[in-house]
């Protein structure tokens, strides 16, 4: 994983400057609508962030703790969205080399619409599995958020949890989820249900490249786990794409399913394809009041 986090600094330039245009490009197509809050009456406290105006911290709290600490009512939390990002060994895949990989991709979508909603006035901070990332110092923000998920990247391994902690979110907090979903379906069913009790609203980027629909291999071929699973060799692999198909349609109709039951929003996003498509529908459903 360090390895690839090291590659994936040496692309951060190029990454910043696609998800900038992006973001351009889905701000001259829609204009967003400002999204009714919570009252004033319920506050709650949350770690200070990097560049925090020294107003804003409520000191006393802050006395307790071994770090600063801001107050803010339900209505300025409705205002935050947080950004999770999978950083699990099978993010790591592509089946080719004019691909990218699906990390790569996730990282381009989530700081695409970072991007946007940061023009938009929108409070956008990265979680993690302990908590809130203390972003690193640069000049304007979204390159705080490309750093910080830099050096998540480089303390990750390929066991790391696909799926946020849910207890993690603020109450009333949007959440930004970029994952291949790679994981056992009862985890998926859990955190989303978990976050729909907090309450807390999901937008969850399914990111697959294009061999993980599809099966296009012939032949017997063997498959090697990202996750320290056991390899599976397949004789004449082309003679299980049927049933293979069926399955992938399956799960994905029962993806569907569940994050509409929760109040959670899915949009899917191979890898072969533009990223554009994608975000004009996210962006869509995040501009939507609630």
């Amino acid at each position: 994983m360090a390895c690839a986090a090291q590659t994936l600094a040496t692309r951060l330039p190029d990454l910043l400057l696609h998800a900038s245009h992006i973001a351009t490009t889905l701000a001259a197509g829609r204009h967003p609508q400002r999204r009714a809050g919570w009252g004033d009456t319920f506050w709650q406290y949350r770690p200070a962030q990097p560049g925090e105006p020294v107003n804003r911290i409520d000191w006393r709290q802050s006395a307790r703790t071994a770090r600063a600490h801001v107050r803010e009512t339900e209505a300025e939390a409705a205002q935050t969205v947080l950004l999770w990002c999978d950083f699990s060994g099978s993010m790591q895949w592509r089946s080719g080399n004019t691909l990218p990989g699906k990390l790569d991709r996730a990282i381009l979508l989530l700081l695409s619409m970072a991007a946007l909603l940061l023009r938009n006035g929108e409070r956008v901070l990265l979680l993690s599995p302990s908590g809130i990332v203390s972003l690193p110092p640069a000049p304007n923000a979204l390159e705080r958020l490309a750093l910080g998920l830099c050096e998540l990247a480089a303390n990750s391994s390929p066991m790391d949890t696909a799926l946020p902690p849910p207890a993690l979110v603020p109450r009333r907090a949007r959440l930004l989820l970029a994952s291949d979903l790679l994981c056992p379906d009862t985890h998926i069913h859990d955190c989303l249900h978990q976050l729909a009790a907090h309450p807390a609203r999901a937008y969850v980027l399914h990111v697959s490249d294009p061999a993980e629909s599809t099966l296009p291999y012939t032949g017997r071929t063997e498959f090697c786990g990202l996750e320290h699973e056991p390899p599976l060799e397949l004789p004449h692999v082309q003679s299980l794409r049927t049933d293979y198909a069926a399955l992938v349609a399956a799960r994905s109709q029962w993806l569907e399913q569940t994050t509409s039951h929760c109040g959670h929003t899915l949009a899917h996003h191979q890898t072969d394809q533009s990223p554009l498509p994608t975000l004009l529908a996210l962006h869509a459903q995040m501009s939507q009041r609630v």
